[in-house]
């Protein structure tokens, strides 16, 4: 005897490989902790994240793989201040780079550079000031990943 309830099965979905459609974004900074706790923070709100410890690391992951967004520490040993967001930036212009610093200065009577305004000029999308919060790290990133999404290839922008 056949019952049927009237309710329609529901197609099997086939599981994605985690992820398979998350979003990526390399971290290159010196420092273990910050690169710890970004990715702890960016993987809970579902972002694949590779870890590069410094500017050299940083350009052989660009080698070997694509990403939607890099988070780059402007001041690292062995690269020398810009030249590692000049050199991400010519490697990869069209992926949205996000410059921090947490550079003080030891004399504060001597006028400082703007070290995150001279990043920008040197092509990344967005500076952060070290220490940052979570919440304003996840904004900036949303922010770039939205604005490279609306200048990819096919997507009309309504005005």
């Amino acid at each position: 005897m056949h019952y049927d309830s009237g309710v329609a099965e529901l197609p099997k979905q086939t599981a994605l490989p985690r992820g398979a459609n998350m979003q990526r974004i390399l971290v290159v900074d010196d420092d273990p902790m910050v690169c710890m706790a970004i990715e702890i923070y960016l993987e809970r709100h579902d972002f694949q994240v590779t870890i590069a410890d410094g500017g050299e690391a940083g350009l052989r992951a660009l080698e070997g793989t694509t990403y939607d967004l890099m988070i780059v520490d402007i001041f690292m040993p062995h690269m020398r201040g810009f030249e590692s967001i000049r050199i991400f930036h010519e490697r990869a212009p069209t992926i949205p780079l996000i410059a921090m610093s947490g550079y003080a200065f030891a004399n504060l009577n001597t006028p400082a550079p703007d070290f995150l305004r001279m990043a920008l000029e040197l092509g990344a999308s967005r500076c952060l000031r070290k220490p940052f919060t979570p919440v304003a790290l996840l904004t900036v990133i949303n922010e770039c990943l939205a604005e490279a999404q609306s200048r990819a290839p096919g997507v009309v922008q309504l005005r």
